[in-house]
């Protein structure tokens, strides 16, 4: 079996999981869109266990959290391991247009999707314009009549 590799960024690649191991869980990464009256998230989970993805929401912060376990036993040697594992984490700030009450979240093909509402208050709304049913006249000026 022949397998390239470019040391310089295997070293670069090691050194970066060495460092995100040693700092925190690493992010999820995410897209956020409006559509309508909600914001949508889709959040990259692949290979996690739905039942491992824990969301709770304290304030106006709604974190996610999961873990995806190594699919070999400890011990084992990795040719390459590109993939993380462990514990991910990713923190959303909420403001308060958003209905945090009624969340929603759907875990399908290794993406989480919430649906986070719009309060109906920050909701745009229409202002019907009233006009009387007839004109009035503007007076001229006096300057103007001369």
């Amino acid at each position: 079996m022949l397998i390239r590799s470019d040391p310089f960024r295997d070293l670069d690649r090691l050194t970066q999981q060495m460092f995100a191991a040693m700092s925190r869980p690493s992010a999820i990464p995410m897209d956020v869109y409006r559509l309508g009256d909600d914001y949508l998230v889709h959040l990259d989970l692949p290979g996690v266990d739905p039942a491992s993805i824990d969301l709770s929401v304290e304030r106006d912060v709604l974190t996610v959290a999961a873990e995806r376990r190594s699919p070999v036993a400890d011990g084992t040697p990795m040719h390459i391991a590109e993939r993380p594992s462990g514990r991910l984490s990713r923190r959303l700030h909420l403001g308060d247009a958003l209905d945090s009450d009624r969340i929603e979240a759907r875990y399908d093909a290794g993406v989480l999707t919430l649906r986070i509402p719009v309060t109906p208050a920050a909701r745009p709304r229409r202002i019907a314009v009233h006009a009387p049913n007839t004109l009035t006249a503007r007076s001229t000026p006096r300057a103007l009549e001369a």
